[in-house]
């Protein structure tokens, strides 16, 4: 909801952070992405106007896709991620800007998220899909090797075509990117082996 203050509208943070990530997205539209995608915006209006919880099935989630769903006006990346993929995580250590996500850890990254891999369970990561530099909305780069504004060893990850920001597949900004730090790790926590439920998780801050 918005109010009026000095004859303005004030618009939710939340919000605004979405519009201009779908402006800056908008920028670079037709951009092709040559991996496997899923979109699944369920949540009911009241749902998310209440910022409430959101429910996902990640259970036809195949190795090397990702799904996004939308909790609180915000775009959430699921990504599953290969055995490869996750192997190659602490290799890039050296490139990271906070590799091991001690930089603001209470805003960006929970406990449970603060390892090598930013996740509960290895193979799935959890990510709010918002850069933290000007907030927009990166894309997909998941696909190693050499790629356009992309170093010849890339291993995989996200590029934020509006300034630059280059993202590994743990949500890690590299060094001497605008981005100050990594990509949000949302509270979370797992119903089950195959659902996970975006917004709430077992710590008291939830």
């Amino acid at each position: 909801m918005s109010d009026m203050s000095v004859g303005h509208p004030r618009v939710d943070r939340s919000k605004r952070t979405w519009l201009i990530a779908s402006g800056c997205a908008g920028a670079v539209g037709g951009v092709a992405v040559a991996v496997p995608f899923v979109s699944t915006f369920q949540p009911s209006e009241k749902a998310k106007a209440a910022g409430a919880p959101v429910e996902v099935d990640i259970g036809s989630l195949q190795p090397g896709e990702k799904m996004t769903v939308e909790w609180r006006g915000k775009p959430v990346w699921i990504l599953r991620r290969s055995a490869e993929q996750v192997a190659q995580l602490p290799k890039l250590d050296a490139q990271l800007a906070d590799p091991q996500s001690k930089r603001n850890p209470d805003e960006f990254t929970p406990e449970y998220a603060r390892n090598e891999n930013r996740s509960i369970k290895p193979e799935v990561l959890v990510v709010v899909g918002i850069c933290t530099h000007l907030g927009c909305s990166p894309i997909d780069r998941l696909q190693a090797g050499p790629q356009p504004s992309l170093p010849d060893d890339w291993g995989g990850g996200f590029l934020c075509p509006c300034h630059g920001s280059t993202f590994d597949l743990a949500g890690r900004v590299y060094k001497n990117k605008p981005a100050p730090d990594n990509l949000p790790v949302p509270p979370h926590k797992y119903l089950s082996a195959t659902r996970l439920l975006i917004g709430e998780d077992d710590t008291k801050a939830a």
